[in-house]
Parts: structure tokens; sequence; C-alpha cells
């Protein structure tokens, strides 16, 4: 059986590649195959090369065309018999519909699909939640001015509600991001483990709550979703 951890969160700097990282070492250390897929290995990866070609020629892709791809991500992973894949800010591709300009009726419909097609690899998404302006000043921090400008740009860049134009527009839009993600994930058939603070935390007690949290479904058991 091969399960699809999906690590999500509220705000870049709340953590998630190094809990990506960090979960991935520790599978391979108990003797899982795992599959890390990288945040930025979506525009590489040979299954997300249709995904990747309208996002360069238009700076958005279709809903049928994230589909049809994580369709042939699925079934390589199931091939290759991977017992655990770790994806990094990868699906549910909520906060890419949202900033693309769909509205909670069609993410939903695209979500109704996703999950389907997700079923064979049971997946789990963990999101590490906290406050987005917390989180952005980490990656602020971490990252240096220069990326805040750029990333207010990029989010400028969309139509997006509400407008983005600088630091305090970007973590309300954040914001919304985040709500919409969990409210439409928990009314569908994925296993849900949110670590609350997670931006107040040190890394290895988020880590250790994800363990926690995602424990039961790497060994075969689905129980109801949990807040750690």
């Amino acid at each position: 059986m091969t399960v699809l951890i999906a690590v999500a969160g509220a705000a870049p700097g709340v953590g998630k590649s190094t809990v990506c990282d960090r979960l991935c070492r520790r599978l391979a250390d108990l003797g899982v195959r795992v599959d890390h897929f990288r945040e930025e290995e979506i525009l590489t990866r040979a299954e997300f090369a249709p995904v990747a070609a309208e996002f360069t020629a238009s700076g958005v892709v279709a809903p049928a065309t994230l589909l049809a791809s994580t369709a042939e991500y699925v079934a390589s992973v199931q091939a290759a018999r991977m017992d655990v894949v770790v994806a990094d800010a990868l699906v549910p591709f909520v906060p890419s519909l949202v900033a693309w300009g769909y509205e909670d009726d069609a993410i939903g419909a695209f979500l109704d699909s996703l999950t389907e097609l997700l079923a064979p690899v049971h997946p789990v998404l963990v999101y590490l939640d906290g406050d987005p302006r917390r989180a952005l000043r980490r990656a602020v921090d971490r990252e240096g001015s220069g990326w805040l400008d750029w990333y207010v740009g990029k989010l400028a860049g969309y139509s997006v509600t509400p407008t983005v134009h600088d630091f305090d527009s970007a973590c309300g839009y954040l914001d919304r991001e985040r709500q919409t993600t969990l409210r439409l994930i928990a009314g569908r058939a994925w296993r849900l483990v949110v670590v609350d603070r997670a931006d107040q935390l040190g890394t290895d007690e988020v880590s250790a709550r994800v363990l926690a949290g995602v424990g039961p479904a790497v060994h075969g058991s689905r129980p109801p979703a949990n807040r750690t």
C-alpha cells in the first residue's frame, strides 16, 4: 500500500520543507521506501511536464491538467512500489487555484475529482497551522528583505482577493487561503493532521507531532482526523 503525505501550511516560513526533510529521513531509517517530492520539482518531474508547460506559457494551469498529471504520478509511484510519498506544498493545489481566481464551488469540484483520483494512495494532509504574519516574518528573516518584495510582487500579479501590495495585505490574503484550504479539505475523505501553532514551536516538536499524526496511516490504518 502506498500512502501520500502532503505537507502544506499557513504561510511561507511555517516550516514545511524542514518537516518534509525530517519526515523522509525518519521513514527511510525505518526501512520505508519514500519518494520525496520537493516543492520546486513541480517544474521538473516528468509526470508534471504538461503542468510546467502551461505554467511557463501563461502563468496558470487548467484544473484538468493538474488532475491528469497527478494521475500519471499516482500510477508511477504505485508501479515503483513506493511505500510513502512525501509531497512538499503540492496537493491539494488549493493555494494555486485560489491565486488563479477560482471560487469555492470550482475548487470544491476539483477536490472531489482529486480525492477520487488519490484514493489508491490514501492521502494524508499535514497542515502546519499558525499565524501567517509570524510565519511570513520568519521567511523574511531567512531569505532577506528582497525576498519579501519578490513574494508580494508574485501575489500582486494574480487577481487575488484581497489585493496584495505589501506585507500586511499579503498576510490578509494568506489568512483567506488558509481558511479556504482547511474548510474545503475538512469535508472530504482525507485524513487531516493539523499541527497547531507550528510557527511558535521548535522544529523538533513540530516534526514529532507530524510523525505521531501520520504514523497510523503509514502503518495501514486510517483513523479519524485529529489535531496535534
